[in-house]
């Protein structure tokens, strides 16, 4: 079991090798929530209580989007465009023949990127918010750990709708269109645009049960402890498990109808 953490541990080293594009990516997501922070101040002030939110909670919630950004890729990226073009080329051949578990491998290189982001990408652009603009953050240390496992929850649930989509290459030439209708999806019913307690009635209430708002929706609203209390906490934090589960199991489903049943692109 210790292949798997030392994937996760290359993953994270390989990322921090790009300097650059760390504090290029650094720059752009503090600059975009200078611009989505006075929108959303806008917007809150004529709507002072939209979506269950007063102003400081909304922009924290847009300072909280733009850590996670990177990390759980919410706008798009993320390791399904490398798994597909393997998959095209014939090179998961190779991978299938390795003493490591195709999915298990995904998930820890995975996390090991989604870490590093957090770090890299995250925590600067939070900072910054927290300083320019009031901020509702918490001062327990609990709530943050239940912030971090929120986190961690989402990025499992993002890299299981994001392994479907690139085992979609088994059967597609080219993944460059589910790709980028997997991105809209999670743009839109993550929450990137809008707090989904926005969105009004039956709809609304939809939204929030996908999987997508476990990416987002649900650990902003667990740090800013719009759950109630441990027992509304432990039950967002359920509602992630739930979907990491069943995104992971139905990977697993898929990859084992795909590796038996599909002849490899290339291969």
């Amino acid at each position: 079991m210790r292949l798997y953490p030392a994937v996760a541990v290359s993953s994270f080293r390989r990322y921090a090798t790009y300097r650059v594009a760390t504090a290029a990516g650094v720059f752009t997501n503090t600059v975009f929530g200078f611009i989505v922070a006075y929108t959303f101040i806008a917007l809150w002030n004529e709507r002072p209580h939209l979506g269950g939110y007063d102003q400081s909670q909304a922009l924290t919630f847009v300072w909280v989007t733009q850590a996670l950004l990177g990390a759980s890729c919410l706008i798009g990226g993320g390791f399904q465009e490398e798994l597909q073009e393997r998959i095209r080329s014939g090179d998961i051949a190779v991978d299938l023949y390795r003493p490591a578990d195709l999915q298990w491998w995904w998930l820890a290189s995975d996390l090991g990127r989604a870490a590093f982001q957090l770090l890299g990408r995250g925590v600067v652009p939070l900072t910054v918010g927290a300083l320019a603009f009031e901020l509702t953050l918490p001062g327990d240390p609990l709530v943050w750990l239940f912030f971090l496992l929120s986190v961690f929850l989402g990025v499992v649930v993002g890299f299981g709708i994001r392994y479907l989509v690139g085992l979609c290459a088994f059967w597609l030439l080219d993944g460059s269109g589910v790709n980028m209708l997997s991105g809209l999806l999670c743009i839109f019913f993550s929450g990137t645009l809008l707090p989904l307690t926005v969105f009004p009635g039956a709809f609304g209430e939809v939204v929030r049960l996908l999987p997508w708002a476990a990416m987002l929706q649900v650990p902003a609203d667990v740090l800013l402890g719009r759950h109630g209390g441990a027992v509304g906490t432990a039950g967002a934090l359920g509602f992630q498990a739930a979907w990491a589960v069943v995104l992971l199991a139905v990977g697993r489903s898929v990859q084992t109808l795909a590796t038996r049943k599909v002849v490899v692109q290339g291969g």
